[in-house]
This record gives C-alpha cells, structure tokens and sequence, in this order.
C-alpha cells in the first residue's frame, strides 16, 4: 500500500494518513436527499470521491465505500405533498435518477448505499443510549434534543465556541420547541397530521436528520472508521453534530480523518435557486457530453472553490478533446485501440502518482497526462512505433484511474450535444487563439493543432498569415 497525505479538516493541515487496519479503508460520504434531480454541486461530490477512491485502488487499498441516502425529511415530504404522491413513489423515481445521473458522469456505485428508512431502529437504539446517559432529553412535546453543552469538545471541527455562538444567537424563540439550549438539535420529532411516522418510545414520529448519518456510518462500518466526507456546506453543523452524538453514544472516537469538497460557483456567486443560477446535472448534460462535466471537475482540486459557467466547460471540451485526437490518432496508425502488452513509462506513472498521493492533486495530475499525451504525439509524428505504443500504455492507464477518455473515439468526438448552444463569442475565439498561439511557442504542437480542430468543429476557421492568425466563422 502506498502511502499518501490528506487534508484533514479537523486539524485544518495535510497530514499522512494512518489506517484503522492495515491495507484497508473505510470510507463514509454523506449523499443525497432525494427529492429532486441532482445539482451540479452533487456532481462535485460524486466525481471527487470517485477518482479518490479509484486512485487509493490502484495503489493497492482495499476500500469500503459507504454513500447515504436520505429518503426521508421536510423536504421530501413536502414535495410528495405538492406532487400528490407518496414518499416511496416520489424517492424511488429520484433515486433512479440519481443512479443514472452518477453513471453518465463515469461513477462507480458505492459498495454500500444504505436509505435512512432502513435504519430507524438502529436510530432509536442510539438515541435511547444518548437519552439513558444523560446527552439527550425528550421534551414534553415529543420531540427529542441533544444537549450540546453536555458534551465538552462541541465544536472542534467548526473550530466554533459555543459561548461565542450563543452570544451571538437571536432572542428570539420559538414557543412550539422545548429546547434547554438555544443549539440543541432534535433528534426525534413528534408526528405531525399526515406526515409518514414510526412508533417509539418518546410518541409517535421520524428521525432528525443529523442523528440519520450516525445511525447508518457507524452500522456500516463500526463506531470509529477512517474517513468521512461531504460537501464543504455539511461541515457545520450537520458533520459537527455527527461527532457529538455519535462521541457520546459510544464513547469511542467516531472518525480520523474530515474530507470536504469545495463549493461550486455560478459566474462568482454560490450557486442558490434563489439567485436563479442554479442547475441540475440534467440540465447541464443537455448541453455538454457528461466525461467534459467530469474532466472540468478532475481539472481542479476538490477542495477548492471553482467557477462554473459555459465557457469554463467549453474551456474543458477543448482540453479533453486533445486526449481523444491523440488516442484517434492511434487507433488510425495501429488499428482499433487495444491495451498493448507493453511496458510503461515508469516515471510518468511515479510522477502522476506523487501528484494524487499529496491530497488527490488532480491539476498536477492532468499537467504530467498532458506532457504525456505530447509525447505520443510526437511519437506517432517521427513514426516512432514502440515509444507510441507506451505512451499510449502509460496513458491509457493514468487516464482510467481518473475515469476519463471512456468513451469511443468518434463518438465523443462527433458528439453535438447543445452544439447550438455551444457557439463561442469573439472574445472566447480570441482567447482560445491565444492559447493556440502559447501552445505553438511551447513546441506542444499537437495541443495546438487541437485547438484549431476544436475551433473548426464549432465552425470557426483559422488562417495563420504573416500579420497574426486570423478567423472567420464558416458559412
């Protein structure tokens, strides 16, 4: 097993990762709550933690990957409401969708995808044991809280006080909650008319959301287990609050290591319905192949914010499609692509690996794919056969570990999904000419000539004259 170092944001620092049991992992993300078509946001989540988990693979772990389902809550309820339908029909067909939506985006399924309705016994055990050692109270009205005040570390992950927080906290309250601290969470909630319920011992009701991930993580994979990871929106207080409950039922220490995946931004603003920039994955593969929707995520580190927007993603088409020229130009030497049976280039592999094994480094990743696909080019250029060849090995294999280059050839090439949405402005022309031009200055000849191949698809014609390269959009 190769070792790697992870950022930690409990500790706020990279640091080596040190397994539970050795040559193991065992990893639990929070997923999605199924009431509507996934965002792009989701997106974000599954691919990360899908070359995350194909990376530490290929290194030799043996991962247990654990993705949630939330098939229960307000939001859920209220929309099968609106819709006229139950709560089982409205999140199996969201499910279903969900499942699509991943494997269009080249995701694997999780090895375990446990639903919150399957395990609202394990739910009402924990909060029975929270209840019987005092970290938790049930109110008069059927709802039960956790007392966060009870349990002494609250707040380590957030790095918030609770003194500090409750300082700043609103006066004002609500009449309908019995909470002894203005943060306690609930746990349980009392049944409401027409709301799905359970028995239990404090009344009628369902599980809060939080208690949902403590109850299903820790069945799946222990008390204590190595990773866990979400969106960077979970951070607080849902994965704070999944400590302290979970801390305190077991009295056991509940993860090692806190992975976040950063926000996705909308032309610079966090993407929100309310600000009408908001876009489901669906929404977003009308207009673009869905491995470009992948490689634009690859492309940056999954803890940064990144900017979303249809010249980023255009941006993303031209780069990817330099990998797929190179490997049709390949297939076109030596017939239809195969896996040659030969060597590698050990020092690219070593190179692509040091980049992913400091905090899953795609950028830096995809900067050696990218001096490796020059390689072939060149190669396949001054006809060199064996050195095409293990280029093509080298990359072949680099390029399935981040799950890119996975579909045919011509038929990525040819796509012309939202072509007509596709059609760039001056300004975009300009700067893809640019980046033709620095490309050329690089000697990265085959870069360039992706570009102009990519440009004329889109119907922009290049002539290089004395004066500049100049161009015209083709009648």
């Amino acid at each position: 097993m190769q070792p790697f170092v992870l950022y930690n944001s409990e500790q706020r620092k990279k640091v080596e990762f040190v397994p539970k049991k050795a040559g193991q992992i065992d990893m639990y993300v929070c997923g999605m709550t199924v009431y509507d078509y996934c965002h792009i946001g989701h997106a974000r989540v599954m691919v990360a933690f899908d070359y995350i988990i194909r990376f530490l693979r290929s290194q030799g772990w043996q991962v247990k990957y654990v993705r949630n389902i939330t098939d229960i809550d307000d939001k859920i309820i209220k929309r099968a409401n609106e819709n006229g339908e139950t709560i089982q029909a409205l999140t199996t067909r969201f499910i279903d969708a969900m499942n699509e939506d991943a494997h269009r985006l080249g995701c694997a399924d999780p090895d375990e995808a446990p639903k919150a309705t399957d395990y609202i016994n394990q739910m009402q055990s924990m909060i029975g044991t929270l209840v019987d050692n005092g970290s938790a109270y049930a109110a008069k009205n059927g709802d039960v809280y956790f007392k966060v005040d009870q349990f002494k570390p609250y707040g380590r992950l957030s790095g918030r006080k609770l003194d500090d927080m409750q300082a700043g906290a609103s006066e004002r309250v609500d009449v309908e909650v019995e909470k002894k601290h203005p943060f306690d969470f609930v746990l349980w909630k009392r049944a409401k008319d027409n709301e799905p319920a359970w028995n239990s011992p404090w009344g009628n009701g369902r599980p809060g959301w939080h208690i949902e991930c403590s109850a299903m993580s820790t069945c799946c994979l222990g008390n204590h287990f190595d990773i866990h990871g979400g969106g960077s929106d979970l951070l607080f207080p849902h994965h704070e609050n999944e400590i302290a409950q979970s801390e305190a039922a077991t009295g056991e220490q509940y993860v090692n290591y806190w992975m976040h995946v950063g926000f996705i931004n909308v032309d610079g603003e966090k993407m929100s319905k309310s600000l009408g920039n908001f876009f489901t994955i669906r929404d977003v593969m009308e207009k673009f192949h869905p491995e470009v929707i992948r490689y634009f995520i690859v492309s940056s580190h999954y803890r940064s914010p990144i900017n979303f927007s249809d010249f980023a993603l255009k941006e993303a088409k031209t780069s990817l499609s330099r990998f797929y020229h190179s490997f049709k130009a390949y297939q076109q030497r030596f017939g239809v692509e195969q896996h040659p049976t030969h060597p590698v280039y050990e020092d690219y592999i070593a190179r692509f690996n040091a980049a992913m094994s400091d905090d899953f480094n795609t950028a830096e990743a995809l900067a050696v794919l990218f001096e490796l696909n020059k390689e072939l080019n060149r190669a396949l250029k001054e006809e060199q056969e064996e050195a095409a060849h293990i280029s093509f090995a080298t990359l072949r294999y680099l390029t399935d570990i981040l799950g890119l280059v996975q579909h045919d050839v011509d038929e990525f090439l040819k796509s012309d999904i939202g072509q007509s949405a596709l059609s760039l402005s001056d300004t975009e022309i300009e700067a893809l000419i640019q980046q033709r031009s620095d490309a050329k200055k690089a000697k990265d000849f085959a870069g360039a000539d992706a570009i102009r191949q990519d440009l004329l698809e889109k119907g922009i014609v290049l002539e290089d004259t004395r004066q500049g390269t100049l161009w015209r959009r083709a009648d």
